[in-house]
């Protein structure tokens, strides 16, 4: 009875994973850091940042894999991402806050190893150590990704 089940288990899993191990296509990713790409940031971004997507078409609804290379100090005015949104902190700190406003003193330091976890539609804003000379993160998710800005003034596409 109990084998029975675990094997009902292991074919619900793998059928589970299969559409999504499927989207790799025929051969795995896997990215060396020298072999990693980086591209100015998209226009939805303040100028500065650096772009290497890994994974996935963002514009698209597929799996998505980027990283994000902000220099010192970056900042990202209060926006929210039609997505949820799997945050890792690779090297520096990112200062994270939730709400409308660009509060600092709301905001929490994430040193790298750190982990967020953010909601579709839910308000953020954050910026880049000032004493690191960047700070990298990596986001993952199912796109289509992308960012609307909480005040439209602060859309960099806008200016």
């Amino acid at each position: 009875m109990l084998q029975g089940k675990m094997a009902l288990i292991t074919v619900l899993v793998l059928g589970l994973l299969g559409g999504y191990i499927a989207y790799a296509g025929e051969a795995n990713i896997m990215v060396m850091p020298s072999e990693i790409k980086w591209t100015d940031g998209p226009a939805s971004l303040p100028p500065g940042a650096k772009i290497a997507v890994i994974e996935g078409d963002l514009s698209k609804a597929v799996p998505f894999t980027f990283r994000l290379k902000m220099p010192a100090n970056y900042k990202i005015a209060p926006h929210w991402h039609p997505a949820i949104e799997h945050v890792t902190v690779v090297s520096g700190t990112f200062y994270f806050g939730a709400g409308d406003t660009y509060d600092m003193a709301k905001a929490k330091a994430f040193p790298a190893g750190s982990i967020m976890v953010m909601p579709a539609t839910h308000t953020m804003f954050g910026w880049a150590e000032a004493t690191a000379d960047e700070t990298v993160i990596q986001v993952h998710g199912v796109g289509p990704w992308g960012i609307t800005y909480v005040n439209s003034a602060d859309d960099p596409r806008k200016k």
